[in-house]
């Protein structure tokens, strides 16, 4: 067994078709596929939550925020197409698309009326105002 252990770090096939033809398994252009999730960061002050999502290459056409009471939802369309001229010829083509989404609970409602989002160089920025707890009313005792 430990014989294989060379092969078993680097991958089976990798280490037996480097050889073959090197030029075959080429690395995909773009790198990483689409994320698995959203990151996210929530800050918390007095009177708001302030949350940076990580979005890289959605379009901020493609992101849908949706806040119902204290659970907020960001969900996202992905796409990347590579471009080409008309003097170019096309040996290669990688794009990618697809869905990404991420739901969360804040520990207080929201004001979704009043709440302000906004993406930027591929973090979406949302500020997230607490709404204010209704003071009961004193009742008249008759």
């Amino acid at each position: 067994m430990s014989s294989l252990s060379p092969f078993v770090s680097r991958g089976l096939f990798d280490e037996l078709f480097r050889d073959v033809n090197p030029g075959y398994f080429i690395k995909p252009l773009h790198g990483d596929p689409l994320p698995a999730q959203i990151k996210v960061d929530v800050k918390e002050n007095p009177n708001e939550y302030v949350v940076e999502a990580e979005i890289p290459g959605a379009g901020k056409d493609n992101i849908q925020v949706n806040i119902d009471g204290n659970v907020v939802s960001i969900r996202a369309e992905i796409s990347q197409v590579d471009s080409q001229t008309k003097d170019d010829k096309l040996l290669r083509s990688e794009r990618y698309y697809g869905e990404v989404s991420r739901s969360f609970q804040l520990p207080t409602d929201i004001d979704e009326t009043t709440s302000k989002a906004r993406y930027d160089n591929g973090v979406l920025t949302l500020t997230l105002l607490k709404k204010q707890k209704q003071g009961g009313q004193r009742m008249l005792i008759e």
